[in-house]
């Protein structure tokens, strides 16, 4: 199996094959990327779209420096941030809300976003690139342009508050909290 960087050089030399691959590999961990932070998913499949049209628009800039797979995350990381300002003026894509949708979710999948939301943002992008992206944690060092020993405390402290956090607030079936139930009417497992 050819790496990521040496099918980037074979792009950056002509070869669409290598794109093609490069693609094939990363369109569905990119979509993913901009699913979990957008609620219009639409919209997370555009700019998939866009972060591998920025790479073909640069790959005569290309230089292997990184790795491919945090080159492509530091251009969604840039194009997600536009895409915030975006929706912060009201823009084009100000119906996408800052909290992923949970329509059709499973309840489990509902709390541990809400729980992810109370986090300060840097902290929830951090465990985000961790947990779901399982980028090293020099990879997101990288991405993020801080030391990796401020990645791992920062990891450390987010683990800590989102525990806190899902223990706070039990898991309650969406149908109950949606007729208005509360915790007391919770079936309680005193294990």
């Amino acid at each position: 199996m050819t790496s990521d960087e040496a099918l980037m050089l074979e792009f950056q030399a002509g070869s669409r094959q290598a794109f093609e691959e490069l693609f094939a590999r990363y369109h569905e961990p990119l979509s993913g990327f901009f699913r979990r932070r957008l609620s219009n998913g639409e919209r997370a499949e555009d700019l998939a779209q866009e972060t591998f049209l920025a790479v073909i628009r640069a790959t005569s800039r290309y230089e292997p420096r990184a790795l491919v797979r945090t080159y492509l995350y530091g251009i969604a990381l840039k194009l997600l941030a536009a895409e915030r300002r975006k929706q912060a003026r009201g823009g084009p894509a100000a119906e996408s809300a800052a909290e992923p949708s949970a329509q059709g979710a499973p309840d489990v999948v509902v709390w541990v976003r809400q729980a992810l939301q109370k986090l300060d943002a840097m902290e929830r992008e951090i465990v985000m690139l961790r947990e779901y992206e399982q980028l090293s944690y020099a990879e997101i060092a990288e991405l993020l342009r801080i030391p990796v020993n401020t990645v791992r405390s920062r990891l450390f402290r987010a683990r800590l508050a989102l525990k806190n956090h899902l223990q706070a607030e039990p898991i309650q079936p969406l149908r109950a909290r949606s007729l208005g139930g509360t915790r007391n009417d919770e079936v309680r497992d005193d294990h």
